[in-house]
């Protein structure tokens, strides 16, 4: 399926809801190593999305309300968003497609309230969730 192809700048936007938990999401930014470049911007090839990494981001959980922290990346790319036939440098190139699927990775964690003692913290290491692609490229398809 055609689909327009993504470039160094790219933005990656992740979707609030991971499973249990809801994160204040912001934006990732992909950065294209592919040989070929659209307006002197290099093409992003399959691999370049595993660099993106959003640290910071707030969350918590209905059963933890005291707000943690964690670091959104994209886990898989969808189908539709790897290239089966347009290619650079040997790779092939990554497309807008629909959601790619993403991970939280905790770094601290959420907590609960438990009066008179200190706080509980989440257990939970890692969340699912999903996001996609936003690109400045309005002239190129690939398939």
């Amino acid at each position: 399926m055609e689909d327009y192809i993504l470039i160094d700048g790219d933005k990656a936007i992740f979707l609030p809801t991971f499973g249990a938990a809801i994160v204040v999401p912001q934006p990732g930014t992909l950065e294209g190593s592919g040989p070929a470049t659209l307006k002197g911007k290099t093409l992003c090839v399959d691999g370049d999305e595993k660099k993106v990494s959003v640290a910071g981001c707030v969350y918590m959980t209905p059963q933890y309300c005291i707000p943690g922290t964690g670091t959104l990346k994209i886990d898989s790319l969808a189908s539709d968003q790897k290239a089966q036939k347009t290619s650079t440098g040997g790779k092939v190139v990554i497309l807008k497609g629909k959601q790619f699927n993403a991970k939280f990775e905790v770094q601290s964690p959420a907590q609960q309230p438990a009066p008179p003692g200190p706080p509980v913290p989440d257990a939970t290491t890692q969340y699912s969730g999903k996001g996609m692609f936003v690109t400045t490229n309005t002239l190129f398809k690939g398939t």
